[in-house]
């Protein structure tokens, strides 16, 4: 096995070592980097570079801004009593919550927004009432239901960029791994929602059949949400300025329909700092591996292979997801070879974007588990878990059709 390898599974080691320990999943994660910036470079030049460069990048703030905000809206929802209107007119349009705990973070999925499973994962808990379900199952869910469209839909920044980057038109991606995404949705609902059982008919079921319609929490739930969507996509405005514009207006609008909130609240409660300072631990690793060459030391070696094709795209997708936990990481390091191996490819582009996707939901990379996990207060392993066992069934039966389809 190639030395670089070795390494990396060492940092692996580490990493799953200390997590077990209780260290913190920023600081565990930056170890492993560590470890893999002392067997492959040692340079301490690099060692600063890197750092300067993540305090420096302009994605680097925008995450943090973004996360600060989408907190902050958590906090103006569930104050208001906005959000627990949504759920229980969602419980009464759909007789039960199980509905509302697949439905919203797929929704929320849609929008595109770094870490936004903090968004999502509020409304899980609420939607969760009555229903037998431990905190592990809860963040399963939350994550596995939100990335559902992260290779079909197309205002995700990962599916722009790879259609930019491969020479193929979004339109052509999602015909080609459209049905991947409700897969997705059928894997989860028959592994993650059919097996809760209902202790509270009362709280999470419509027992009276009310279809009583709560508007105003509708509209100052999933105004946020729609204003932000239009911001982002419409006006091209950047996710996290967005999202402060939202945060912003909505404030009078709350007590404009007599639900007012604690403003100062909104804006302290939402200052997680063990959550920043772990979010900029996982990108200085990120941003770690890219400088001392260990990301194109891994792609040398498997281009220097005689593994087929689509092999090769699929490792190589699975592996950078699990480095970098971003739809974009592993984007922008695959798709370059896949314009390199086949221009214009459909078949390669869907195998890396499915494995990518797969990749990143069994790490603590994946900056959505962070806050997940940190959310529900629950154990990370477990919940990678639950999701690694439906990726392992979603890129199995995608690999079987694929292989079948295009490859017999």
């Amino acid at each position: 096995m190639n030395s670089v390898f070795l390494v990396v599974i060492a940092a692996m080691i580490l990493i799953v070592v200390l997590l077990r320990f209780k260290v913190l999943i920023g600081p565990a994660i930056l170890s492993g980097g560590l470890l893999i910036w002392l067997f492959e470079s040692r340079s301490f030049e690099k060692l600063w570079i890197a750092f300067t460069e993540t305090l420096t990048m302009q994605r680097t703030w925008d995450l943090l801004l973004c996360l600060y905000f989408v907190m902050c809206l958590e906090v103006e929802l569930r104050k208001s009593g906005s959000l627990h209107g949504m759920v229980v007119t969602l419980r009464n349009i759909f007789s039960s919550n199980k509905v509302t705990l697949a439905f919203m973070p797929a929704f929320l999925g849609l929008l595109p927004s770094l870490g936004g499973a903090r968004f999502s994962a509020p409304i899980v808990q609420e939607a969760s009432e009555g229903i037998a379900v431990d905190d592990e199952q809860k963040s399963a869910i939350n994550l596995w239901f939100r990335h559902i469209f992260e290779f079909s839909n197309p205002l995700m920044p990962g599916v722009i960029l790879a259609c930019g980057i491969a020479n193929v038109s979004i339109g052509d991606l999602i015909d080609q791994v459209g049905w991947v995404t409700i897969l997705c949705f059928v894997l989860g609902w028959i592994f993650l929602i059919i097996p809760l059982k209902i202790t509270d008919l009362e709280k999470a079921t419509n027992t009276q059949h009310d279809r009583t319609i709560d508007w105003k929490s509708l509209v100052l739930a999933f105004g946020p949400i729609v204003t932000s969507f239009l911001l982002i996509v419409a006006f091209n405005v950047q996710a996290a300025l967005a999202m402060g514009l939202v945060v912003v207006a909505f404030i009078p609008l709350y007590f404009w329909f007599k639900r007012p909130i604690s403003v100062k609240s909104v804006f302290t409660e939402s200052l997680d700092k063990k959550l920043f300072f772990n979010v900029v631990c996982i990108l200085y690793f990120i941003q770690l591996l890219t400088v001392i060459g260990t990301l194109d030391e891994i792609v040398s070696v498997f281009n220097n292979s005689s593994l087929p094709q689509a092999v090769i795209i699929a490792c190589l997708s699975f592996i950078f997801g699990v480095m970098t936990g971003m739809g974009q990481g592993y984007i922008a390091i695959v798709m370059p070879i896949v314009a390199l191996m086949a221009p214009g490819n459909i078949v390669l582009v869907g195998i890396a974007m499915v494995y990518g996707m797969a990749g990143q939901m069994v790490t603590p990379t994946h900056l959505c588990i962070l806050v997940t996990v940190e959310y529900f207060k629950c154990r990370l392993w477990k919940t990678i878990g639950k999701c690694g066992v439906l990726s392992l069934l979603m890129v199995l039966i995608f690999s079987a059709w694929t292989y079948w389809r295009y490859y017999l």
